[in-house]
């Protein structure tokens, strides 16, 4: 940019995000991805004296590089978060981001496993003191329908609760708490896990999931033991651990037609973001319809 000063609002909301909002490392990153590609798009300008033609211009070229409209709306996203807190710190007089939108991004639908691929995924035995955990953590999820996030957060302590209860509290995004199942072929898993993790664990870990050092899972191993797991039940697609959830929620609204219950099993604010449910629900009964009606078949 054009020099130290702009350089310097920069870094200090960075720092705001990191020190006063404790925003993941993870996520801080992403933030400073962002304003990094807003120095390259608009440079030689500081982000005080930035405006609205040359934010759009940026997301113009942003979109003339071929991304898709969700990481533009991601970057985008970082922009205005740098220009309110330059209005709120640093007496910036307007946003220069107000009304600059990111191009629509299509709605799709989320991908779930039928019934029966669920079924080989979670049947298949576990080999060894990994296996078990792994077992435990696919089980629990297809259960309980957690996030990824809530798996590895679990602590040791919940898990005698889950065995003994059948229930587990989590808490997930917006720091909601939502009590969920937890099935018993998942505490079963959980038993099995539970049995070997002594010899994983490090002394005194309190995570409920360790990896091969002993220390808590990181979420990035748990994908890659998933799709691992997958392609050794022989299932042939790749299987990510949202996956999981959403297959719970499908499959738990296909038997109950309940919307809200999964609304609330998911940690769900908002009913609408549940309905999308609805809509696997639609295209299973679509297929069957497809298959058994006698009108609805295709002439040969």
């Amino acid at each position: 940019m054009a020099g130290d000063s702009d350089t310097d609002s920069v870094a200090a909301y960075l720092d705001h995000l990191t020190v006063e909002r404790r925003l993941a490392g993870a996520t801080r990153e992403t933030y400073a991805r962002g304003l990094a590609e807003l120095a390259r798009l608009v440079p030689g300008v500081a982000p005080e004296a930035m405006q609205p033609h040359q934010i759009r211009r940026a997301v113009a070229q942003l979109r003339a590089r071929g991304l898709d409209g969700r990481t533009i709306a991601r970057t985008l996203s970082s922009w205005r978060g740098l220009f309110r807190w330059l209005a709120r710190h640093r007496g910036l007089a307007a946003n220069p981001c107000a009304g600059v939108r990111a191009p629509r991004v299509a709605k799709t639908l989320p991908k779930a496993l039928a019934p029966d691929e669920a079924q080989a995924l979670l049947d298949r035995a576990p080999r060894g003191a990994l296996e078990a955990r792994d077992k435990a953590l696919f089980e629990l999820c297809y259960s309980s329908g957690l996030r990824l996030a809530e798996l590895v957060g679990l602590e040791l302590a919940q898990a005698r609760s889950m065995v003994r209860d059948g229930e587990i509290a989590v808490t997930g995004k917006g720091g909601r708490t939502r009590a969920v199942p937890v099935g018993a072929k998942a505490r079963a898993a959980l038993r099995a896990w539970l049995d070997a993790r002594p010899g994983l664990a490090r002394p005194r870990e309190q995570a409920l999931f360790v990896g091969a050092r002993g220390e808590r899972m990181n979420p990035g191993v748990v994908r890659q033991r998933l799709a691992r797991w997958a392609l050794a039940a022989g299932l042939g697609r790749h299987v990510h651990p949202h996956m999981l959830r959403h297959s719970f929620a499908s499959h738990v609204l296909q038997s109950s037609g309940d919307l809200r219950a999964v609304q609330e099993m998911l940690g769900h604010a908002s009913i609408a973001t549940t309905q999308v449910y609805t809509h696997l629900d639609f295209q299973h009964l679509a297929k069957v319809y497809d298959a058994a009606h006698p009108r609805a078949k295709k002439k040969r």
